[in-house]
This record gives structure tokens, C-alpha cells and sequence, in this order.
């Protein structure tokens, strides 16, 4: 019976990346949620930090930035 995934260069690669001690080798780089708005400085919308690194509550209460929006992206 065919393993279906689990067939072909791709799981090859993957087990000998494994036996070679790359634990995390072919594996995507986790997302994170990244804030983007505009700001007095950029009337542009452009990145402003990374979600756990910035308020994006208080950066639009302040009023330093405003539409907000957070964005799932690579780190």
C-alpha cells in the first residue's frame, strides 16, 4: 500500500536532514503578527513592530498612528 506524502524526494530530503542533526531543516519559518499603520512621519501604511513587541492599541489611542492592522508575516 502507497504511503501517499510520504513518498519522493521531498520526505527523502527531509529524513536525511534529520539523520544529519538539522532538526528543524526544510521546515518554514514560523509567522508572527506584525502591525502595520501610518504615522505622521509616513502618511504610507508601513511596518511598525512586531505584535508582541509594540501596543498597537495604545499607538492608535495616542494617536500616533492610526489604521492599524496586523498582518500574519514571516519573522
Amino acid at each position: 500500500m502507497s504511503k501517499g506524502y510520504a513518498e519522493g524526494s521531498a520526505i527523502e530530503e527531509r529524513l536525511a536532514a534529520l539523520e544529519r542533526g538539522d532538526a528543524d531543516a526544510g521546515l518554514p519559518e514560523p509567522a508572527r503578527l506584525a502591525v502595520y499603520g501610518s504615522t505622521a512621519d509616513d502618511g504610507e501604511k508601513h511596518f511598525l513592530g512586531w505584535a508582541d513587541e509594540v501596543d498597537a492599541d495604545e499607538l492608535f489611542a495616542s494617536g500616533r498612528a492610526w489604521g492599524i492592522s496586523l498582518v500574519r508575516r514571516r519573522a
